[in-house]
């Protein structure tokens, strides 16, 4: 299944969080930030400054026709699906629609990284963000990231902010990985399902080996290293009926950035796999962590609850499921081919190449377009529903997946609306109150 990355936005990872905008914090006068909002140190992109010297053809969209979305970020795969992990839920697991399936071995050369680097420093000048993922990015080697950094100083221009991100399973994490997140103040996310039984249930090896311990052993290896770092938790049916578990669980180990992502894999008629959650069980999930989180949320980080009070405030929120099209993100295959979301790596939807094409160009194709407004297309329930405005129609992969349907309702719909009517007032109330606090201090 993909995973979202922590700094960025992506679909589901760093899915970083496939990256977003640094925004400004709300603060009150006493200093008491609300962690549902972009505060420092939180989701958003870690940056480093850089100084000086540190065969086809695909429509694209003519003048006349709006504004041209910029490319917010890029979602790196360098090792592509491939994976050191057999995780029984994994989304890219026999995908008939892989356009790579045939290609055992995937790697990012190092050519296509260093194109990378320079047409998008320059494309994305004075913000870049680099999101990295899989499959499993640690695939391509420490020796591949510490390139990465070199040509970002490289090609970077005086000034510029350059963030990278990474969603790993953890499992070759060692000190020399830790000190180049530490270093270069990467943002890391790291895949664990909660306690040992419930994360060995599904995320096991290739040779069938239970997993929880040597992720233990990175979170341990990360914290002896002071690496930023998230955790991201898949519900499916080992853990979704166990929320004040899994919650004290990360509590426990004092992690306090937190981001849940429901499964949801169904068969060739439509019906769901066996370790797919139903709607109601992620939505009690969500309901009884807030009451759980509420307490805690001036310290405590629920991506999921963060995302509602950006938009409550109205700010962009960091995940594109909120969003009201899904452009804000790209991305990039091992060799360079780019797709406008990781759950839709397909001939069908692929929009160019950065070895051969300008990011503007690949921004105006037509295919991204018609991509972003998969998420536009009405459903009759959604017109008449009184959180429209918030959810935007859902995700175009939980609409699309059970019947290959963008017209269909969000599969989590139901869980959605159980959400909404108990978190939204509590947080439009507190957001309100830190907006006119925030208000009152600049006025005085």
């Amino acid at each position: 299944m993909p995973e979202e990355t922590p700094a960025a936005q992506g679909p589901a990872g760093l899915q970083a969080w496939p990256a977003r905008r640094a925004s400004r914090a709300l603060v009150a006068p006493s200093g008491e930030c609300f962690p549902s909002l972009p505060t420092p140190g939180a989701w958003k992109a870690r940056w480093y400054t850089l100084g000086v010297g540190d065969g086809y053809s695909l429509p694209v969209l003519e003048g006349g026709l709006g504004a041209t979305p910029r490319i917010g970020s890029l979602l790196v795969k360098p090792a592509s699906a491939v994976c050191n992990l057999d995780c029984s839920y994994c989304f890219y697991l026999d995908r008939e629609a892989d356009p790579y399936a045939a290609l055992p071995a995937r790697r990012m050369t190092i050519e296509t990284l260093e194109r990378l680097v320079d047409t998008y420093l320059f494309y994305s000048y004075p913000q870049s963000v680099f999101a990295f993922q899989g499959g499993e990015p640690t695939l391509g080697g420490p020796d591949f990231f510490e390139n990465l950094v070199r040509f970002q100083q490289q090609y970077g221009r005086n000034g510029q902010s350059v963030s990278n991100a990474m969603q790993t399973n953890g499992i070759v994490l060692d000190d020399r990985w830790c000190a180049l997140f530490r270093e270069y103040n990467w943002l890391v996310g790291i895949s664990i399902d909660g306690p040992e039984e419930a994360h060995d249930r599904y995320r096991r090896n290739r040779g069938g080996e239970a997993t929880w311990k040597r992720v233990m052993a990175a979170i341990e290896c990360m914290k002896r290293n002071r690496v930023e770092f998230n955790v991201l938790c898949v519900l499916s049916q080992a853990n979704v009926d166990r929320p004040q578990e899994i919650y004290r669980f990360f509590r426990s180990l004092g992690i306090s950035y937190i981001q849940y992502i429901p499964l949801s894999e169904f068969d060739g008629l439509g019906q769901p796999l066996p370790f797919t959650i139903t709607p109601e069980q992620y939505g009690r999930f969500l309901c009884e962590t807030f009451d759980l989180w509420w307490p805690e949320r001036r310290k405590v980080r629920i991506r999921y609850f963060d995302n509602l009070a950006e938009a409550l405030a109205g700010q962009r929120p960091g995940n594109c499921t909120l969003h009201e099209t899904c452009d804000s993100y790209v991305v990039v295959e091992y060799n360079g081919d780019v797709y406008p979301c990781d759950f839709f790596v397909e001939r069908e939807w692929k929009l160019g190449n950065s070895n051969l094409d300008s990011w503007a160009e690949i921004a105006r194709r037509q295919q991204r377009y018609r991509f972003a407004a998969n998420k536009t297309i009405p459903h009759p329930e959604c017109q008449a529903c009184e959180y429209q405005s918030l959810c935007h129609g859902g995700c175009p992969k939980h609409r699309h997946d059970p019947r290959h349907r963008f017209d269909d309702l969000d599969y989590f719909c139901s869980a959605y609306k159980m959400v909404f009517g108990k978190t939204v007032e509590p947080l439009r109330k507190d957001v309100k109150m830190l907006l006119d606090r925030a208000a009152a201090a600049g006025r005085g």
